[in-house]
C-alpha cells in the first residue's frame, strides 16, 4: 500500500486547513493507492483523477488566500454509482446507464463538496442496487479486500471496499434494505443508514422509493459521525426530506465517555437460529463489551419480524418495477432497435440494458401491482410494514437502542450464492426490518472468523436518534481495536 492508512477524517481536514498538510498531497497520495491496489479489488469503476487534482489544488490555493475551509477539506471521499456529480457518469452499476452524464449534481455531493472533501470517482455496486454481494453489476465484481476470493457485501460493495483498503477516508453510499450495513460489517468498516428522510435523496438514481437511503461509510463512528454533520438537514427539492434538527454529530461524541445507564434490547429472533456460530460468538462478545462499559441489557421481542424478508422483497420489487419504467430506450437509457414494433424495441432494450436480477425483479414487482391483484400483494405487504413499525415502537418503550448481528454469515465466496436467490436475499435478514420501519441503524466492526474475516454488529435506534448511535458506537470503539485493523496489502 502508498503510503501510510489516513488520519481520522476530522484530524485529517484539521491539518488540511491549518496548512499542516496539503490537499493536492494527500489526494496524491490516495490516487497512488488506488493504482496500486484497486486492480483486483474493482472497488471503483471510475477515478476522477484529474478532477481531484484540480480539486485538491483550489483548496490549497484558498487557504493560502486566507479563505476559511470547510469541515471535511482535503479529505479523499468516493461516490457510489447511483449518486449524481454533474459532468459525470452514474451509471448504476447497469449497462442501461452506461452512457448518462450527469446534468446536475445529488444535494449530498453538493454538500461534500461545499464542506471541501474532494472525490475521487464513483464505486462499483449492485445494478440499481439489487443485490447483497455486488457480484450484479454490469462492470464486473468486486472482491473484498480481507479476502481476494470472497464478495465484499452489497449492493455498496465498491464503496465498502475502498474504505476497507484505505483507498479513501470516508464514502457515500446507498442503502434500500441494508445496502450500507451488510457490505460495512463484511469489509470490517463502520457504516450508517440515517433514519429515512434525515439525508436528502434528491440526485439518488431511484430503487424503491419509500426504502432509499443515502448513507456514510468510514473506518470509525468519528468518521462517520464527521461526514454525517456535513450533509444531513432538510432539503426542499426532496419532498421526504424531514426538516428535523441537526446536531454536531462529532462534537456531541466526546459527551459520553462509558454506556452507564444505556438500555439495550437484545431481541432472540435476531440474535438466534440461523447465524453462523462465528458471527453470534463475535457480536455476544461485542454485547458483553457493552454491558462492560456500563450498558444494561434486555429481552425484547419483535414477533412479526419473520415477516420482514417477503414484504421487503415484494415492496421493493413493486417500487422498483414503477421506477424502473422510464427506461425504455427512448425517455431514457439504452436503445435497441426491434423487429419495428414499438412494444418489441421495448423488449430489446430493456433486455440488453438490465441484467438478470433486475429482470427478475421487475416481473416479480409487476406481477404484485397487476390490475386485480394490487391489493393482494402490495397492500397486504403495506399493512404488514405498518405492523412491523408497531413492533419496534413496543420494543423502544423499554430499551434505547437494539443491537444485534448485521449480517447472519461472514463474507461468502464469489459465485456461492448466485445460483440460490433465496439464499442472497436471506443475507438481508437482519438489516430488512429497520429499512422497512424507516429507522437508523449502524453497523460497526466487532471480530473477525477464525479465517480472518470481519463480523459487524448493528445498533439500531428511534427515528432521527443518529447521535445515540454514533455515540454508543464510538465508546465502543474507544475500548476496542476492531475498527483500526487492516487487510494485508
Amino acid at each position: 500500500m502508498t503510503g501510510p492508512p489516513f488520519l481520522p477524517v476530522a484530524e485529517l481536514a484539521a491539518q488540511v486547513r491549518t496548512g499542516e498538510l496539503r490537499a493536492v498531497d494527500v489526494v496524491t497520495a490516495a490516487l497512488a493507492r488506488c493504482r496500486t491496489r484497486d486492480g483486483d479489488l474493482h472497488a471503483f469503476v471510475e477515478l476522477t483523477t484529474e478532477q481531484a487534482l484540480r480539486d485538491a489544488e483550489a483548496i490549497d490555493q484558498r487557504r493560502q488566500r486566507g479563505a476559511i475551509l470547510g469541515p471535511l477539506a482535503g479529505v479523499p471521499m468516493a461516490l457510489k454509482d447511483n449518486l449524481l456529480r454533474q459532468g459525470m457518469v452514474a451509471a448504476s452499476g447497469s449497462r442501461m446507464l452506461e452512457h448518462f452524464v450527469a446534468p446536475y449534481s445529488a444535494t449530498v455531493v453538493e454538500r461534500i463538496a461545499a464542506a471541501d472533501a474532494v472525490i475521487l470517482g464513483r464505486t462499483n455496486m449492485d445494478e440499481f442496487g439489487m443485490g447483497s454481494s455486488t457480484e450484479h453489476s454490469a462492470f464486473g465484481p468486486t472482491r473484498n479486500p480481507w479476502a481476494r476470493d470472497c464478495v465484499p457485501g452489497g449492493s455498496s460493495g465498491g464503496a465498502a471496499a475502498a474504505v476497507a483498503a484505505d483507498l479513501v477516508a470516508a464514502a457515500l453510499g446507498s442503502d434500500t434494505g441494508g445496502s450500507v450495513r451488510q457490505p460495512a460489517a463484511l469489509c470490517g468498516v463502520t457504516g450508517l443508514k440515517p433514519t429515512y428522510g434525515r439525508l436528502s435523496r434528491h440526485g439518488l438514481i431511484a430503487y424503491a422509493s419509500s426504502l432509499d437511503c443515502i448513507g456514510v461509510l468510514g473506518r470509525s463512528a468519528a468518521d462517520v459521525a464527521a461526514v454525517l454533520a456535513a450533509i444531513a438537514g432538510g432539503d426542499d427539492r426532496d419532498a421526504t426530506s424531514l426538516r428535523a434538527d441537526v446536531a454536531d454529530y462529532g462534537a456531541a461524541l466526546a459527551q459520553r465517555t462509558d454506556l452507564r445507564g444505556l438500555r439495550i434490547g437484545v431481541p432472540w429472533q435476531l440474535n438466534g437460529p440461523g447465524l453462523d456460530a462465528e458471527v453470534a460468538a463475535a457480536t455476544g462478545s461485542a454485547v458483553e463489551a457493552l454491558r462492560q462499559l456500563g450498558a444494561v441489557t434486555v429481552a425484547c421481542e419483535l414477533k412479526r419480524i419473520q415477516h420482514a424478508i417477503p414484504t421487503y422483497y415484494l415492496l421493493a420489487a413493486a417500487e422498483a418495477s414503477s421506477n424502473l419504467a422510464r427506461y425504455d430506450g427512448i425517455r431514457f437509457g439504452l436503445r435497441r432497435e426491434g423487429s419495428g414494433r414499438l412494444e418489441s424495441m421495448y423488449a430489446a432494450s430493456r433486455s440488453a440494458g438490465f441484467g438478470a436480477e433486475v429482470q427478475l425483479r421487475i416481473l416479480l414487482g409487476t406481477f404484485a401491482l397487476r390490475a386485480g391483484y394490487h391489493e393482494e400483494f402490495y397492500g397486504r405487504a403495506t399493512r404488514v410494514r405498518a405492523l412491523l413499525r408497531q413492533d419496534f415502537a413496543r420494543a423502544f418503550a423499554d430499551c434505547e437502542l437494539i443491537a444485534c448481528p448485521t449480517s447472519p454469515v461472514p463474507a461468502f465466496p464469489l459465485g456461492s450464492k448466485l445460483d440460490d436467490p433465496l439464499a442472497m436475499y436471506l443475507c438481508d435478514a437482519l438489516t430488512v426490518p429497520m429499512s422497512l420501519a424507516g429507522l437508523p441503524a449502524l453497523s460497526l466492526p466487532c471480530g473477525f472468523t477464525a479465517a480472518g474475516l470481519p463480523v459487524g454488529l448493528q445498533l439500531t435506534a428511534p427515528a432521527l436518534q443518529e447521535q445515540l448511535l454514533l455515540q454508543t458506537a464510538h465508546v465502543y470503539q474507544q475500548h476496542t481495536d476492531f475498527h483500526r485493523q487492516r487487510p494485508a496489502p
